[in-house]
């Protein structure tokens, strides 16, 4: 043990020339990446890009909206369907960024459909599906009054 100075461990390898540019290198580009993204891209190109629904704050006076769908069953009941992975197999997120397609061909709502059908056998089947905004109105920081609900799109469920 007289060859290991103090502070090092036995065994322990230091770091050399090409290691040390090699991480710098990594660093560098990872902030040019994120910086370029950060500048030019949308939530799209998360890692390097923004995640905007988590860095801005919202005005007091200032309108919130929550996109949801909603679906008619083939028991008769209408149920807000589960946006994520494990119920209908797409994420909010998805149907929050391609509302404006969704609007445009509500045929794309049949996915979430599928998606339900196959992940949940046992359930009663969606017949119908709406993709609506709910709004709701700031004041002065402080909600004013019920949300208002505007159906975006419409789509009869294929079977």
């Amino acid at each position: 043990m007289a060859d290991v100075t103090e502070g090092e461990r036995p065994g322990a390898v230091r770091l050399g020339r090409v290691g040390k540019g090699m991480r710098v290198l990594v660093a560098v580009a990872g902030i040019v990446l994120l910086i370029n993204g950060s500048v030019r891209a949308s939530d799209d190109a998360w890692p390097f890009g923004p995640m905007s629904q988590y860095a801005m704050s919202v005005p007091d006076d200032a309108a919130i909206d929550f996109t949801r769908v909603s679906a008619v069953t083939d028991a008769g009941t209408t149920v807000d369907v589960p946006l994520n992975i494990e119920g209908a197999g797409v994420a909010r997120a998805e149907i929050e960024a391609r509302a404006g397609e969704i609007v445009k061909d509500p045929a794309l709502l049949q996915q979430v459909a599928d998606g339900w059908a196959r992940k949940h056998p046992d359930k009663p089947k969606y017949v119908k599906l709406e993709l609506i905004r709910d709004t709701t109105q700031l004041v002065k920081g402080r909600v004013e009054g019920p949300p208002t609900s505007q159906v975006l799109a419409t789509w009869e469920v294929r079977r």
